[in-house]
């Protein structure tokens, strides 16, 4: 079962990758953050990644209070990606690590559902 939703999140992430080249519309970039993601077919492909990868980490269930956090992680990556601007050497460290981050939220995040799932109920006295 554990492996069978690794599959998916893979899946699933392989199938944002290939539908466009960054995970928001380039045609609307405005911000010079966006515009050299867009620029940047590398950069790029590390934006749809950790697109795909935040999809697929959004869908994850999580224990009580741990949404928040998940959100106001995804808030600070977007301030730090902005504070960059068009700077490349500083884009592709920033989306390495939250490529990182987020991997490692989903494993967390399986992990923790999956101990849940296969718990032993609580015994009555």
């Amino acid at each position: 079962m554990h492996r069978f939703i690794a599959l998916i999140v893979i899946a699933l992430v392989g199938t944002a990758s290939a539908a466009q080249a960054a995970s928001f519309d380039c045609a609307k970039a405005g911000t010079p953050d966006e515009i050299a993601i867009c620029a940047n077919p590398e950069i790029s492909a590390l934006d749809s990644e950790m697109g795909g990868l935040w999809f697929a980490f959004r869908k994850v269930p999580m224990l009580m209070g741990s949404n928040g956090a998940r959100m106001d992680a995804a808030q600070a990556f977007l301030q730090q990606r902005a504070r960059c601007g068009g700077n490349l050497a500083c884009l592709r460290p920033l989306y390495h690590a939250r490529i990182e981050t987020l991997q490692q939220g989903i494993t967390q995040a399986m992990d923790n559902y999956f101990q849940l799932q296969n718990a032993d109920p609580p015994k009555c006295q």
